[in-house]
Formats: structure tokens, C-alpha cells, sequence
């Protein structure tokens, strides 16, 4: 395909980030399926270093001009590439989990119309959710111990991104001045975000379970890194072992609750709310919380607030891409996707679980 990208740009600003290159050439762009917040492009780099052919291929991630897919955690870091960017920086300092090579950050909108970040590309393979995973693909064709050993390893691996030690890592930042992090500042960024959605329309479902998220509000353990977007389609997998975490523009610093949470949530998305049966050898979400709890050094916990929560979360976000679609003329303005979508399937089931 041909880029819309300003090839000799980006190669000029590559070959000062690639060590003794010269004569960087770019081509073989490609988009990979899904995503709907920043525009990701893959490349190849052909260059000249220390006199002999060499090539890379990279990942492009550019801000799109959309208004951002999450809310704002912190106020003057709107860019969801430079959260991204930070946020996986702080990772491969700290080691212990998996992330792809950094090559920078350009926050002038200058050279290629808006910030942008590169990264080296990681082979592996990328559950989708459109088709479901469970019902089409590499998952399906995987044996029953494949399938279970890939959940315990993303559990495993979520565990140990939990266990980092964010403010030694430098990710002070994502906590703005003057507040308590946590699940009562979370309800209140992730409940704004709906309203301002919504709009004039009424989401009597979403209602109801932000009423019932504030009524049954609980105490918070220890909070840390909170990745924001944690399921296997967020995860790059090789041998059915992770080996690569993407998509960090949802970080915060919160509860582990709050990701657990959503993985489960993503989990029933994938299931009962696709209308798609628990193949062979995938652990059921009560096995997955012991999975993680054994990982993470504790005690199974209770997280049905924290799965509500996680599809109130998710059921808003729908709106957001929704409006974005609207906004671009990709769908008309009375469309019901917003009202109607599998994160609301989720929702009510979950809310239905409660009482």
C-alpha cells in the first residue's frame, strides 16, 4: 500500500535515532487489523551500517486527529502516544515484563502532521475481537493445554506488571497534583467521561450501574500501575507465551482490582456475550482469579465491583468511538451502536449477576 506518511520525513528522523545508519530508505507500509485510538503503520528500514546492508521493521504510532478514545487522567498530558510512549519507557527500565524496543518520541506535529512514536515490530501472534478469538483463528486451532497455558501466562504477566514499583519507575506523573488515586477517582474520571458522551441522550443501563458502582463503593488495597486496556488482544503471543504488552494509553494509577477486572470483563465479552461456548482447556474466570492471585503472591478476590465497573467502563468508550465515527461521517447520527453493543451485553449481564 502506498503511505500517506512523508516517507523522506520519517527516514531523516530515523536515521538520527538508528546508531551508524546511513542512506535509510523506508517502504513495504502496511495498517494492521483493529485499534481505534492512535494510527499504527508497519514499515521496513533498509539501511547502510558499518558497510553492510541491514534492515528493520518497525511500528509506526501517529496521533490521530480524533478526540482521544480515554478520558484524561492527568490534565496537560492529552497526547495518547506520549502516554503510551512514557508509560512503556517506564516498563523496559524497570524490566520484568515484556515490551517492544523504543526507538523515540516526536512531539512536533511538524514532521508528520501530528506526535508520533517508532518501535521495533514483534513477531507473534495477535488475538482479534472482530471475529471473536474464541470462535475463529489461532486460539481455536490451538490443543487444550495450548489454550490454558497462554491464559495462565497473560495472567502471569499482569501479576508482574502489578508488582512494579511505579514510583521508583518514575510514573509519579500519571497521579495529578492534589489527588488520591484510586477506585473513588476512578468512578468520578470514567462517570464525566459517560456524561459528556452522552450528551442530551439517556443511557438508562450505564445509568444504573454508575448508581450502583457509587452505592457499593469498596476500600481500596495498595494501589500501583494500572495498564487500563489488559486482554489477550493486547498482547502479542509467540508459542503461546506473551512476548509483548501494546496499547498503554489508558494507564493510570489505580487499583490492581480495576485491570483484573477488566481482563475477566473482556473474558465474558469473548463468551457469553459473543454467544460463543468455553473451548477445551480455557480456565473459567473463577480459575483465572485464582491464576492470577497464585501469581501475584495473595488470596482469590471478590471482583464483581470491579468486572461492573470495567464494563461501565467499556460501555462508555463504545459511545466515544461511536461519536468519533458520527463525527467523521462514517455513520449516521442516529445510529444505535452506542445503546447496543456487546460492552452493554456485558453490562447487564453483570448487573443482572449483582441483583
Amino acid at each position: 500500500m502506498v503511505s500517506d506518511v512523508d516517507v523522506d520525513a520519517l527516514a531523516g528522523w530515523l536515521t538520527a535515532r538508528l546508531p551508524d545508519a546511513t542512506a535509510v530508505r523506508l517502504g513495504e507500509f502496511s495498517r494492521p487489523r483493529g485499534g481505534f485510538s492512535a494510527e499504527t503503520q508497519l514499515f521496513t528500514a533498509r539501511y547502510r551500517r558499518n558497510g553492510a546492508d541491514d534492515a528493520m521493521r518497525l511500528v509506526l504510532r501517529r496521533e490521530t486527529p480524533d478526540p482521544a478514545v480515554y478520558p484524561v487522567q492527568v490534565p496537560g498530558f492529552e497526547v495518547e502516544v506520549e502516554i503510551q510512549y512514557r508509560v512503556m519507557d517506564a516498563l523496559a527500565r524497570a524490566g520484568g515484563v515484556p515490551v517492544a524496543p523504543l526507538l523515540g518520541y516526536e512531539p512536533d506535529p511538524a514532521i508528520l502532521g501530528a506526535p508520533f512514536f517508532v518501535m521495533g515490530f514483534v513477531e507473534g501472534e495477535v488475538p482479534i475481537e472482530s471475529p471473536p478469538y474464541t470462535g475463529a483463528g489461532f486460539f481455536v486451532d490451538a490443543r487444550p493445554d495450548e489454550r490454558r497455558r497462554m491464559i495462565e501466562d497473560g495472567l502471569g504477566t499482569l501479576a508482574r506488571l502489578h508488582r512494579m514499583d511505579w514510583a521508583g519507575a518514575g510514573l509519579g506523573w500519571l497521579v495529578p497534583p492534589g489527588v488520591r488515586p484510586g477506585t473513588a477517582h476512578q468512578l468520578d474520571v470514567w462517570e464525566r467521561y459517560a456524561e459528556a458522551e452522552l450528551g442530551y441522550r439517556r443511557h438508562p443501563l450505564l445509568e444504573q450501574a454508575f448508581t450502583w458502582l457509587h452505592a457499593n463503593l469498596p476500600a481500596d488495597p495498595a494501589v500501583g500501575l494500572c495498564w487500563g486496556d489488559p486482554r489477550p488482544g493486547n498482547m502479542i503471543w509467540r508459542d503461546f507465551a506473551c512476548v509483548c504488552l501494546t496499547d498503554f494509553e489508558a494507564a493510570a494509577i489505580g487499583v490492581p482490582a480495576h485491570d483484573l477486572g477488566w481482563w475477566l470483563m473482556f473474558d465474558r465479552s469473548m463468551h457469553e456475550a459473543a454467544g460463543l461456548p468455553r473451548l477445551p482447556g480455557e480456565p473459567t474466570r473463577d480459575e483465572q482469579r485464582e491464576i492470577y492471585a497464585r501469581a501475584a503472591g495473595g488470596e482469590p478476590a471478590d471482583l464483581a465491583y470491579h468486572e461492573v465497573f470495567a464494563a461501565a467502563r467499556y460501555s462508555a468508550i463504545v459511545v466515544r468511538v461511536m461519536n468519533r465515527s458520527v463525527a467523521r461521517g462514517d455513520l449516521p447520527p442516529d445510529q444505535t451502536i452506542w445503546l447496543n453493543n456487546p460492552a452493554v451485553t456485558c453490562l447487564d449481564q453483570l448487573l443482572d449477576a449483582c441483583g
